[in-house]
C-alpha cells in the first residue's frame, strides 16, 4: 500500500453549488455536463465577476473524473449582448490591479483553460447574438441557433481585438477575413458562419440542447481513452495558436486598455455598438 493517499478531486454536487450564480451546471450519469452560462437566470452580462468564473469552472470541471462530454452554452435568447452595469467598477477604481487580475490574467486563463484543461471533448452552443463568442467557437463541435449573429466589438468601442477572438477569427476565417470582422465589427450570420467554417450546424433554438446530446450520444460509443486522446488530435491547431499568440495579443491590449488611463467596458459603450446588430446591419458603420 502506498505511503500516501490521492487529494481529493472536485465532487460535483460541490461545485454545482459553488457556480450556481454562473453556471447552470447538469449532468447524466454517463458524465455528459451541460453548462449553461448566466446573469440572474438571464443572458450573460458581462462583468469583472463572470470573467473570472468562466476560468474557475473550466479548471474544476477539467480536474473531476467523472466529466466526460461538456457542453457549454449561454442561455436565454442572446448569448451575451451586455455588460453588467456595475461589473467594472473594481476595475475603473484600480485600472493597474484589475487590468492585470481581470484583463491579463483571467482572460487567458478563459481560453487556456477550455483548449488544455479539458481533457473531454467539447461541444459549444451558440443560442443566440453574442461577442466573445469564442468560448464557444473554440469548442471541438460547435452548433449555433440559426438566427444568431457573431460578431465582435472591441475595435469600435476603443480596445485592441486581441484577447483571444483574435486567436479565435484568425484559426477560423482566415488572415484576410478577420482583420474585416476585426477592422468593421462585422455582423456575420449564422448561415454565413456555417458556410465559412466558424460553427457546425445551425437549426432553430429550441432544438440546441437536444441536438448536442445527440452528438454526445455519438461520442460517448467510444471508450473513455479514445475520446480523450481523440481531444489530443482535433485541438492540436488551437494549442498551437494559443501559444504562438494568445499571450501577446492580450499584453498588446492591455497596453492599449492601460494607457488610456480608464476603463472602456462601460454599460453604455458597449449597448451604443450592439444596436446595429440587433437591428440586422451588417457592419457598425451602416446606415
Amino acid at each position: 500500500m502506498s505511503l500516501q493517499e490521492f487529494v481529493p478531486t472536485p465532487k460535483f454536487e460541490d461545485y454545482k453549488e459553488t457556480f450556481k450564480d454562473f453556471f447552470k451546471l447538469t449532468r447524466r450519469d454517463d458524465g455528459v455536463i451541460l453548462a449553461e452560462a448566466h446573469t440572474l437566470g438571464g443572458p450573460i452580462q458581462l462583468s469583472v465577476q463572470n470573467h473570472r468564473a468562466l476560468g474557475q469552472m473550466l479548471k474544476v470541471i477539467g480536474a473531476d473524473p467523472e466529466n466526460e462530454i461538456l457542453i457549454l452554452t449561454g442561455s436565454g435568447e442572446e448569448f451575451m449582448m451586455d455588460s453588467d452595469p456595475e461589473g467594472f467598477a473594481l476595475e475603473e477604481a484600480d485600472m493597474e490591479y484589475w487590468a492585470y487580475e481581470y484583463a491579463y490574467k483571467d482572460g487567458r486563463i478563459n481560453v487556456s483553460s477550455l483548449i488544455n484543461d479539458l481533457e473531454i471533448p467539447t461541444i459549444g452552443i451558440f443560442n443566440g447574438h453574442g461577442f466573445h463568442s469564442e468560448i464557444v467557437l473554440m469548442c471541438d463541435i460547435t452548433i449555433a441557433a440559426e438566427d444568431a449573429t457573431i460578431f465582435d466589438l472591441h475595435y469600435d468601442i476603443g480596445s485592441v481585438p486581441a484577447d483571444g477572438i483574435h486567436n479565435c477569427f484568425q484559426e477560423l476565417l482566415g488572415v484576410k477575413r478577420a482583420a474585416y470582422a476585426l477592422l468593421t465589427g462585422e455582423a456575420i450570420t449564422a448561415q454565413k458562419a456555417l458556410e465559412w467554417g466558424m460553427v457546425n450546424e445551425i437549426m432553430p433554438r429550441d432544438q440546441l440542447i437536444a441536438r448536442a446530446y445527440k452528438l454526445a450520444d455519438h461520442i460517448m460509443t467510444q471508450p473513455r481513452t479514445t475520446r480523450r486522446l481523440t481531444t489530443q488530435i482535433v485541438r492540436r491547431p488551437w494549442k498551437q495558436r494559443i501559444v504562438n499568440d494568445l499571450d501577446g495579443g492580450f499584453g498588446i491590449q492591455m497596453f492599449g486598455h492601460v494607457s488610456k488611463k480608464k476603463a472602456i467596458h462601460t454599460r453604455s459603450g458597449i449597448s451604443s455598438v450592439v444596436d446595429y446588430v440587433r437591428q440586422g446591419k451588417k457592419n457598425n458603420f451602416d446606415d
